[in-house]
This record gives C-alpha cells, structure tokens and sequence, in this order.
C-alpha cells in the first residue's frame, strides 16, 4: 500500500464520520423547528389537554421536541395492539412535557412497548427475611437505556385527565430523566447553577415528610406510591408538579422550586 492510500483511508473515514454527525444535527434542528400539521395538533390537545395550558412559545417547542422524538423512538404494540398515530401522538407529547425548555433529551430511549391494558409482570417482594416471587398488574414499567413500557388504557387516561395526579407516562419518563445521570436514585442532571446540596434538601425532607403522613393515615398530595422510595417519590413528585402545581407550591414550596429550576417549567402560572 502506498503511503498515500495509507494516510487518505483514515482521512476518509473521519470525513464521513463527521459528515454522518452533521447530518444528524442539521436533521434533529429541523425535527425541531417543524410544527405539528393541523390534524395531529388537534389529536394532540384532544387527547392531552394540558399542552393547551402552556404558554405559547413552549407549545412551538413542545411541537418540535414531539416530532423529534416520533422520528427516533419506534412503537410497538404488544398483545395485538395496533399502536395507530393518535396513540403515538398522545405518549409522545405527555413524555416531552417534561423536556420541553430543557436541553436535556432522551437519548436512550428507542422503543416504546405498549399494551392495550395493564399488563402482568414477574415481580419479588419481601417480607422480612422471605422473599415471595409473583405475577403483579403493572401500568408501566421504564429500564434504564430503554425500553419503556405502557398500558395504552392508562396513558390515554393519563393524558386526559390533567388534574388528578396519576399519569403513567409522565411517571415512566421521569424514571427515564432520572436513569440519565447513571443511576435512578431521585437525583437527576440539575441544571447549571443548580446545587446538589439544595436539590437533595428539598427532595429528603418532601420525602420523609410524605412517609411521616402516609404512617400517620393522612391522605397526602403526591401519590402514596412515592413513598416506596426515592425513586418512585422522584417521579410522582414530577406528576404532582404538573398535574396539581398549585397544591405541590402550597405544601412543598423548596420542593415546587427546585422542580421549577429543573425544568425550567412554572406550571402554577400557566
């Protein structure tokens, strides 16, 4: 091999490399900047009726952020479940409430799982010393890097119904933000200028503040679920933060403000 073709093949393989990059970022600005068509903006505010809410600047991104994330993600339907674009729409557009004025994005996630119900999955639980294997009606389950997974009944009634703190991809997706730092832990990428040390403040005290209600036998704000552990407290809290802000602001106000700074998100204005 001559000198001259020993150095130009690796010369190439960087030029197409960075061609392909290229590519990929001039495609993603354009996903971004593309609005929805009329009739899927229609499907979209019919079928989540909270993005009507937002202010009119997020309602442009949240349209370009659901198209980027329609273009990357793949849907499946299981149990003979025809995953039709309404009920991708529906999904794709609660999901991307969350990462709508972040720069934050799903980067893992190529393939949603959807069920047309609550679906049965293998899971442990413990008893002390004993652990008991078991089947469990599960509405969605989030692993990290991807997949996650739905029950269609309970994300379209998610997405419906804006105001009654239970939304199944709000809470899945937010499994997905939080898996983005390497760990699910309640502990996500904060945003710059955003300290751990008052992040983990406000989270630990809304936390044993829930627990301490829930041994008491008070009825609490965020779902009963979050006090399972930091984790799941970490993805109710977010679906309260949208779903019932004012209330979440009122009774967690350190709480409200780091969620408000972490997305960049004030939804008790809207």
């Amino acid at each position: 091999m001559s000198p001259w073709l020993a150095l130009s093949i690796p010369l190439l393989i960087v030029a197409a490399l960075l061609y392909r990059r290229q590519s990929r970022l001039r495609k993603r600005r354009e996903l971004l900047a593309t609005p929805l068509t009329p009739q899927q903006r229609a499907v979209v505010e019919r079928l989540v009726p909270l993005v009507k809410r937002l202010p009119r600047e997020l309602q442009a991104k949240l349209e370009g952020k659901i198209n980027l994330f329609l273009d990357q993600v793949t849907f499946r339907g299981l149990n003979d479940l025809e995953v039709r674009e309404e009920m991708q729409l529906s999904i794709a557009a609660q999901a991307c409430l969350l990462v709508v004025n972040s720069p934050v994005w799903y980067d893992t996630i190529r393939n949603v799982l959807v069920y047309p119900s609550a679906f049965l999955t293998n899971r442990d639980t413990q008893d002390g010393h004993f652990v008991h294997e078991g089947r469990h009606a599960t509405l969605g389950e989030s692993w990290a890097r991807g997949p996650v997974v739905l029950s269609w009944d309970d994300a379209l009634q998610g997405g419906l119904d804006a105001t009654d703190g239970h939304n199944v991809v709000i809470h899945e997706f937010a499994h997905q933000l939080d898996a983005l730092s390497g760990h699910t832990n309640g502990i996500p990428i904060l945003r710059r200028g955003q300290t751990y040390a008052r992040w983990e403040k406000a989270m630990l005290d809304a936390y044993n503040d829930h627990v301490a209600r829930l041994e008491r036998g008070e009825r609490t704000l965020i779902d009963p679920y979050g006090g399972t552990n930091h984790q799941e407290f970490f993805a109710e809290a977010i679906v309260t933060f949208f779903e019932k802000p004012t209330g979440l602001k009122r009774e967690e106000p350190a709480l409200y403000a780091q969620l408000v700074e972490l997305f960049a998100l004030d939804p008790a204005e809207w």
